[in-house]
């Protein structure tokens, strides 16, 4: 039986059927009634009661927002859900507590071992330490050095032999900046 409808749907068995059809002609007022159709959408389209603006705009906004409400919807859900989820657990439910210590997280530098004194003026002087406790870089702040080449290097001197103890962050040793004010009778250090 197979064989029966294989002969049916052969490429050429089908191309004689096809032939065996007779023609179909299509009615004489086709084209007329085809013609006058297509010019009252014509007339409707200049006339101005085609689709308006606000209908366009509507049909784009229904086609827009269909396909995103609900995925909108679910993301908007799922972030006010994990949102309460980390908030309720954090939000303090009794006042600020009196026993808390304060943390010692960061600290300025500090002199540690002053270098040999030599005459120095009335300088202030800004030091950058290293992590390690020495001296990294200077700026005269106030104070005549400019003109006077022995007073600077006097200065200099004292700060590269002068050990800091570094400024810490977290308990690590980082680099930071100390301010000096050095006077012919004293020294004095602010951080």
């Amino acid at each position: 039986m197979e064989r029966d409808y294989k002969e049916f749907f052969d490429d050429e068995s089908v191309s004689r059927a096809l032939q065996k059809l007779r023609r179909r002609a299509p009615p004489a007022d086709l084209s007329s009634a085809l013609r006058v159709l297509a010019s009252r959408e014509r007339q409707r389209l200049v006339r101005g009661a085609g689709i308006a603006f606000a209908d366009r705009v509507r049909l784009f906004a229904d086609n827009l927002m269909r396909p995103l409400a609900l995925p909108f919807a679910g993301g908007l859900f799922s972030a006010v859900v994990l949102f309460s989820m980390w908030v309720i657990p954090t939000y303090p439910l009794r006042g600020s507590s009196t026993t808390d210590v304060p943390l010692m997280w960061t600290t300025q530098a500090a002199v540690k071992q002053l270098g040999p004194v030599a005459s120095t003026g009335n300088v202030i002087v800004d030091v950058t330490v290293d992590d390690t406790g020495r001296m990294v870089d200077y700026r005269i702040v106030c104070g005549n050095v400019a003109n006077n080449e022995a007073l600077r290097r006097s200065i200099e001197g004292f700060l590269i032999f002068t050990v800091f103890q570094p400024a810490t962050a977290l308990g690590q040793p980082v680099e930071g900046k100390i301010r000096l004010s050095l006077q012919s009778s004293q020294i004095d250090v602010k951080g």
